[in-house]
């Protein structure tokens, strides 16, 4: 008499998308984002500090510090995605150890397939979406980042003009003294000393103030005398204006973008191994985000008695050895010490070679040859 076993998991109308694929996805994706927001806030602070050190010494205008850290915090939240993701997948499935949930998924007869099913199927888009971000929205900020402190290093000694405060410019044969600057930027009681056509011209004026006339930047004064000689000499000349202006020379300053500012169209048609350093570096993140998702799976059922956090130093010190290899190889490449090509992916077979070991410790070698045979020609 043959026996019919009931197949629950075959029935008619089954959702292509399950139940602990949706938990499991909301769950990640809510961890993920305190996770993300958290490492970002803490490492955007620290470049904030830097960044406001520069606005201080005058490096960077006041007008656009705030934008320089919008488009730091693009950066930042780009490049740490991996390890937001890699903490945020640990917490989210040693949160099931710690509820009992994986003991009643292995009793429903799952296993690691299904959860790199319910893992990946929010895993990959997100991926694709870093691939986006990493090859053009990361660099064009750090582009524009560039370009904008280039800009203002170009006219950061005017900005260091200040009250009660002697300002050089062109090597110290300009000499500006204002005592006082009111809220719309109008300089009051000024003193000018310029040597710089083989003579002296001083400028005493009541007011003055910057405006962009036909050949550059120029300072307007108005109300004042204009004492013009040449030292050594008693033939000086004194004129009473209205308004005068003396053109500023701004500083020269380099066009010059890093790799990580270069758009990649221009980097794939590069052969240089900073540039192709800096695409590995690139491709590095998606790929780093889809490795470090396959390997938490096998990494959070090490130490299910802890928790929610039970994997969460391995996974540190994982991600960290991944992260500081990952640095070598990069700068082993830029040397030439090891070839551009494959060169990063190494450690991404590292990873994957790291993750295979694992399942193995979790089913048995017997497991893995079955599965390495499934692949084998017949």
């Amino acid at each position: 008499m043959a026996a019919h076993w009931p197949q629950g998991n075959k029935r008619a109308g089954h959702s292509w998308f399950r139940v602990l694929d949706k938990m499991i996805a909301q769950d990640f994706l809510k961890t993920l984002f305190s996770v993300w927001a958290v490492i970002v806030i803490i490492i955007v602070s620290r470049k904030f500090i830097k960044i406001l050190d520069k606005a201080i010494e005058g490096q960077i205008s006041n007008d656009t510090l705030l934008s320089i850290l919008g488009l730091k915090t693009i950066t930042a939240s780009i490049s740490l995605l991996p390890a937001a993701t890699f903490m945020a997948l640990l917490m989210v499935l040693g949160r099931l150890y710690k509820d009992q949930e994986m003991s009643a998924i292995a009793a429903a007869g799952g296993g690691a397939g299904t959860l790199y099913r319910s893992v990946f199927i929010t895993i990959f888009p997100l991926s694709l979406v870093t691939l986006g971000l990493s090859l053009y929205v990361s660099p064009w900020a750090e582009a524009k980042i560039q370009k904008t402190m280039n800009l203002d290093a170009q006219s950061s000694d005017i900005r260091s003009i200040a009250a009660g405060k002697f300002s050089e410019f062109s090597r110290g044969d300009l000499v500006f003294y204002v005592e006082s600057v009111s809220a719309d930027k109008t300089m009051n009681s000024v003193f000018v000393q310029d040597r710089r056509n083989n003579g002296l011209n001083i400028i005493n004026a009541e007011h003055s103030h910057y405006q962009e006339l036909p050949g550059g930047l120029y300072m307007v004064f108005q109300n004042g005398e204009n004492i013009q000689g040449k030292p050594g000499t008693f033939n000086y000349t004194i004129e009473k204006f209205d308004e005068y202006a003396v053109r500023i020379e701004e500083r020269a300053v380099s066009s010059y973008l890093s790799p990580d500012a270069i758009a990649t169209d221009k980097l794939i048609q590069s052969k240089a191994p900073k540039d192709i350093a800096e695409l590995e570096d690139r491709l590095d993140k998606p790929m780093g985000i889809l490795l470090l998702s396959f390997l938490a799976v096998p990494l959070s059922r090490i130490s299910p008695r802890g928790g929610v956090y039970g994997s969460m130093l391995l996974g540190f010190l994982t991600y960290f050895s991944y992260g500081n290899f990952s640095g070598v190889i990069r700068s082993w490449i830029i040397k030439g010490t090891v070839a551009s090509w494959p060169g990063i992916f190494w450690v991404h077979l590292l990873l994957a070679l790291v993750g295979l070991v694992l399942l193995t410790n979790w089913y048995g070698h017997r497991w893995l040859l079955a599965k390495i045979k499934t692949f084998l020609p017949k």
